[in-house]
């Protein structure tokens, strides 16, 4: 029981670490300060690594709810840096 709350409350700390900077990109409407090879390969370590859990949970028969939920998090607001990085105007671009 402990452990699952240990996991649960640490899952939900990187669940969260994303969002000042989605609530800021999305206030500013500008992702000129992201790094686009960071936003990829964020994407990416998610992507693969929730596929990694999944398989191996599949495996063994346990489930890790708070790492899924950690996960999905973390692909929506990736998703979200990614789509704003090419949508958002870029703002003070150099001429």
């Amino acid at each position: 029981m402990i452990n699952e709350t240990i996991g649960w409350i640490g899952n939900i700390l990187f669940a969260i670490c994303g969002v000042p900077q989605v609530i800021k990109t999305f206030r500013t409407k500008s992702a000129k300060d992201l790094s686009l090879l960071f936003l990829w390969l964020w994407l990416s370590g998610e992507l693969l690594t929730f596929i990694y859990i999944i398989v191996g949970d599949w495996e063994t028969g346990i489930a890790h709810f708070p790492l899924y939920f950690n996960y999905i998090v973390n692909v929506f607001m990736a998703c979200y840096l990614i789509y704003a990085k090419y949508v958002y105007p870029q703002k003070y671009r150099p001429d």
